[in-house]
């Protein structure tokens, strides 16, 4: 799915990853932004347009989701 997508948003803690898909990144660097230290996906994981945000901030999501309606006005 990561791969049909523009943008991998990932947050571990107060640390926050972006990873551009448009760069053709290699699967090890998408997987090491959305797998948490147990190996499964982080959570929550929500798509919103063309951004995948995986992890909760309230910052990124709120950003997110009003990118998500920016673009859908468009």
């Amino acid at each position: 799915m990561a791969r049909k997508l523009d943008l991998v948003i990932s947050t571990k803690g107060k640390k926050r990853t972006e990873v551009d898909m448009r760069k053709n990144p290699t699967d090890d660097e998408v997987l090491a932004a959305l797998l948490g230290p147990t190996g499964n996906i982080r959570a929550p994981l929500i798509r919103v347009g063309k951004t995948l945000v995986a992890g909760f901030d309230p910052e990124v999501y709120s950003g997110a989701l009003a990118d998500g309606q920016t673009a859908k006005k468009r």
